[in-house]
């Protein structure tokens, strides 16, 4: 089974910047493909941010966060950044339709025996499968944000995966520092999600109904379980598009209340470009967000 070394980030956004940085701060060689000329444009930027932020965090030193950044390479050419890459892993929209046109497009111009992984936060991989053209090649790896800190990969399968790729990918998350959690059957939101999203979703349920202000929601949880930060922080950091998509998709479906909050979520943050912190602006402003004070949860 041969080490992973060279592999593909498709999504230029939050986490897939991310999981790019993380990957070649651990000696991978990483391409970031992206449709947007101007998210391309964009990742020097984001390089010099995060080699900040690992300075601080982990105490990298600055040889250490040059090396990773000359690893890395940005481009709108799909073909070009799947040649000879033995792994690619999505971090697209939160849509399964524009998911599996990505993989369709991938399989294409991908080698033969490139892997390819999907990073969707709620989707089981058995529903993109087939249109990735290589589906015993195809499984989940699911990071989460801050990844530097928050070192977790949950790798899952579908039935048809190869046992072989799954071993593989349990490899490459551990190579790249983090701490591989084995999904033994599929389970659409994964275990972290299974967790997250009910915890954001009542967040969001007793804002849009005007029960309480979103900065005493993340005070209630934030003195209550000692934590760094509440839900909406916590949504800021994911980025609103993500959670918007979630919830449109509920509201779909029919769920009771999700409805009002999607159109809420539309109306006042994303038809605003208040996105969370990639825009500056979500529920708190950056870089400096208001629960970071300490006069946030003073009397």
């Amino acid at each position: 089974m041969s080490a992973i070394t060279t592999i593909v980030v498709a999504g230029s956004g939050v986490l897939g910047a991310q999981i790019a940085f993380q990957s070649a701060f651990h000696g991978k060689t990483v391409r970031v493909y992206d449709i947007s000329d101007a998210a391309i444009d964009a990742l020097d930027a984001k390089w010099q941010g995060l080699a900040t932020v690992y300075a601080r965090d982990l105490g990298a030193t600055k040889e250490q966060t040059d090396a990773a950044i000359a690893r890395l390479t940005g481009t709108t050419d799909l073909a070009q950044a799947a040649q000879g890459a033995q792994l690619v892993i999505e971090a697209v929209t939160e849509i399964l339709s524009v998911k599996r046109d990505f993989f369709a497009r991938l399989a294409e111009v991908a080698d033969a025996g490139t892997i390819f992984a999907t990073n969707s936060s709620t989707l089981a991989p058995s529903a993109i499968a087939d249109a990735t053209g290589r589906p015993d090649r195809f499984l989940a790896l699911h990071f989460a944000y801050d990844i530097w800190l928050r070192n977790i990969g949950e790798v899952m399968g579908h039935p048809g995966t190869d046992p072989a790729v799954f071993e593989q990918v349990v490899a490459f998350a551990r190579s790249i520092g983090l701490v591989p959690l084995i999904l033994h059957k599929e389970q659409p939101a994964y275990i972290f999600n299974t967790l997250l999203v009910p915890w954001l979703q009542s967040a969001l349920g007793l804002v849009a109904n005007g029960v309480a202000t979103f900065e005493d929601v993340d005070r209630t949880w934030m003195i209550a379980q000692q934590a760094e930060y509440g839900p909406f922080a916590t949504l800021d950091m994911i980025g609103l598009r993500t959670p918007f998509n979630i919830v449109t998709a509920q509201a779909e479906r029919g769920e009771p209340n999700a409805a009002a909050v999607a159109a809420w979520l539309k109306r006042d943050f994303i038809d605003q470009n208040r996105l969370g912190v990639e825009t500056g602006h979500g529920f708190y402003h950056y870089p400096d967000p208001a629960y970071r004070d300490p006069s946030f949860l003073k009397p």
